[in-house]
């Protein structure tokens, strides 16, 4: 892969004209952060998210030509991802009773008004958590943090900024994830 930026929304363009290039491309770009999405939601099994993903991608396949183009191509794979995951547990939980065209009616439904308020809160409560939990942390370790996941920059961007080399920011980096988990179990 060269190391050129991809202008995503020209990949996107392309892809809706048919481009099963441009759809491999898409696929690639952002499969390992839907994976990683995904079993952040639901570490229940490998199978499940990666079935859920290409779930997600037939959809986007099906409906291409429908479909307006996103300004955030990787928020909007995202939210399909999580809005299938939740489906689909829903789902499961249901009795299991003979299927009915009503089922496969709502499979791509939006989510109701409560059932988004309830998520934005319930998102608002684990963002001031997490907040609260990054302040406990050294100076170095959320300073760090904000470069790796806030400011979207890799390690040896975040050793520059820190004055240390790539490793070590690496490191401070890891010891912050592990802190934080620590904490949050």
């Amino acid at each position: 892969m060269s190391s050129e930026p991809v202008d995503e929304i020209q990949v996107w363009k392309t892809f809706q004209s048919g481009s099963k290039d441009a759809y491999t491309s898409l696929y690639r770009l952002h499969v390992k952060a839907m994976y990683r999405y995904g079993m952040s939601l639901v570490p229940v099994s490998e199978a499940f998210v990666f079935d859920c993903i290409h779930d997600v991608f037939t959809e986007i396949w099906v409906k291409r030509e429908r479909l307006s183009v996103p300004e955030n191509i990787r928020h909007y794979l995202l939210k399909s991802l999580k809005v299938r995951i939740i489906h689909l547990l829903h789902r499961q939980e249901k009795s299991h009773s003979s299927l009915t065209q009503g089922d496969f009616d709502d499979l791509w439904s939006e989510p109701s008004a409560d059932e988004i308020y309830i998520e934005k809160e319930a998102a608002d409560n684990r963002r001031e958590m997490v907040r609260r939990l990054i302040a406990l942390l050294p100076h170095r370790q959320q300073e760090a943090i904000r470069l790796r996941y806030v400011e979207n920059m890799d390690y040896q961007e975040i050793g520059n900024i820190l004055a240390v080399n790539r490793q070590s920011a690496q490191n401070l980096v890891h010891r912050a994830v592990q802190k934080l988990r620590e904490w949050l179990q």
